[in-house]
């Protein structure tokens, strides 16, 4: 019977290679050994990961105060009255005497017309009315001297009724020769062509040298207000209750005219008018501002946001409108606890203006709310707040 062999009495010639051997299983050994615990550590590390790691989070105070609450409609500036002016008499135009874009007078000088037909036609009238008006003359000295010859019975009354009507032939040619005279210094006054309003005018249509007439379509040139100004919007037919009973108690409500952007006020007025009806295809109902434009920053057709005033909220919790989230149940927020972990709280917004809501109730001024980081957020969890500005990590 064979006696076994144990590596130590192994023959020197065998005892390299089961040495290897050995070596080898205890490297595979020791991989497996290694890989099975950081299996184990990755797998206790991601289950614990949700409950454990801080949310980094933007937050910010809720304070109490007053909110304006504004209605904004897309609007268009007009000017009170917008004039087009045309010459009144045919003629050749010898002079403009405006520069396009500049403000005018009601009466100054816009532009001139060949007077000189006028002048003639003036003189001839004048002359006509001289001739009548010695006509008149010798026939009412010759009703006086019949009158005479009636009485002493020399001629017949049919005479004298003859000549006095001859007198009034002559008197109603005197009204027509100078209603001539009239019309022909009218004619020689719209030679001068003056702005009938105040305001701005516009490009001319007709340089100096054409000859222009009163029917011509396009006239001579526009002049447009704008000082003051008009700013035409519409708001929701369904907020027109509100603006109805404010304007009720207040007959002047505040307007503010922005830019596209609404980034820049360009200028404050006041609502002077509401229209009488909803617009069937937009739903809105549209209104009028006035403004003063002291600095002539509006220009007509320009298009601006209109904002007005309706309401102003007193003394309610303001919040970042960012930081108002909405569920089936309602509106709530996450407010930040002292231990750095938040609660949903539910809360009731009352308006909305721009970036801030005005809440009825759910939250206390000096609270702090999460604005940024919400959709990582559950009840609960632990929140990592930014460090104030400055401070170093």
């Amino acid at each position: 019977m064979d006696t076994p062999v144990s590596p130590l009495s192994t023959p020197d010639s065998d005892r390299p290679a089961l040495l290897r051997g050995w070596r080898l299983w205890a490297i595979v050994g020791g991989v497996a050994l290694v890989g099975l615990v950081l299996f184990a550590r990755g797998g206790k590390k991601d289950v614990a990961a949700p409950g454990g790691r801080a949310v980094p989070v933007t937050v910010a105070k809720a304070r109490q105060g007053d909110m304006a609450v504004y209605l904004t409609g897309l609007g268009t500036v007009t000017s009170l009255n917008s004039v087009l002016v045309r010459s009144r008499v045919d003629g050749q135009l010898i002079r403009v005497a405006f520069t396009e874009g500049q403000m005018v007078a009601q009466g100054e000088l816009l532009a001139e017309i060949d007077p000189r037909p006028f002048q003639v036609q003036l003189m001839q009238a004048e002359g006509q009315l001289a001739k009548d008006t010695a006509n008149y003359q010798n026939t009412v000295a010759d009703l006086k001297r019949l009158q005479g010859l009636v009485q002493q019975g020399i001629i017949s009354r049919q005479q004298l009724d003859t000549q006095s009507s001859a007198v009034d032939q002559t008197a109603a040619t005197l009204k027509a020769d100078q209603a001539s005279v009239e019309s022909a210094k009218l004619n020689l006054v719209y030679s001068r062509i003056t702005a009938p309003i105040a305001g701005r005018v516009g490009l001319r249509v007709v340089d100096a040298g054409n000859i222009v007439h009163a029917t011509d379509a396009n006239g001579l040139v526009t002049i447009a207000p704008i000082q003051p100004i008009n700013v035409v919007f519409a708001v929701p037919a369904d907020n027109i209750q509100q603006v109805l009973s404010q304007n009720a108690k207040n007959s002047k409500l505040p307007v503010e005219a922005w830019d596209r952007d609404l980034k820049t006020r360009i200028a404050t007025g006041s609502l002077a008018a509401i229209d009488n009806q909803v617009d069937p295809a937009t739903g809105t109902v549209r209104l009028k501002a006035l403004f003063a434009n002291a600095d002539r920053a509006l220009f007509p057709n320009q298009f601006v946001n209109a904002r007005l005033l309706v309401d102003t909220l007193q003394g309610v919790i303001i919040v970042p409108t960012a930081a108002v989230q909405r569920s089936p149940q309602g509106a709530f927020v996450y407010v930040v606890k002292a231990d750095s972990t938040v609660e949903l709280r539910p809360v009731k917004v009352r308006g909305t203006e721009g970036d801030d809501s005005a809440l009825n109730e759910g939250l206390a001024s000096g609270e702090t709310v999460v604005t940024d980081g919400l959709e990582k957020l559950r009840p609960g969890s632990k929140v990592a707040l930014p460090k104030p500005a400055g401070q170093k990590g």
